[in-house]
């Protein structure tokens, strides 16, 4: 599962979510930050952070995703490729994360 949120254009947005995980005890394992302002963040305690991100007023969305390491990458892409699975977005490194229409088919499709 992923987290996106929403963060304002402002300066020390994205440092006030990155201090509030980590102060939490809250890995953050991959994230992304698009021109709109939607933050995407891979942790390793899902619950500790949307818990942590709600009592602080901001609205979490989840959604199952993909997280491949590097040396998969090439080959999990290319599966998906074939079955007509579709990238909606991708982040991350050196781990990948890919954010696709059913994940539960992508995972079992490249055994992930």
């Amino acid at each position: 599962l992923f987290r996106s949120l929403r963060l304002p254009n402002n300066a020390g947005a994205l440092a006030g979510v990155v201090h509030l995980l980590t102060t939490d005890h809250v890995q953050i394992l991959a994230m992304g930050l698009d021109a709109g302002g939607t933050l995407r963040v891979v942790v390793d305690n899902h619950v500790r952070a949307v818990a942590a991100l709600t009592e602080h007023r901001h609205r979490v969305v989840e959604r199952d995703v993909l997280v491949v390491d590097a040396a998969a990458q090439a080959t999990a892409l290319q599966l998906l490729a074939s079955a007509g699975i579709n990238l909606n977005y991708s982040y991350g490194a050196p781990l990948l994360v890919l954010g696709v229409d059913d994940a539960l088919r992508a995972s079992a499709l490249t055994g992930i």
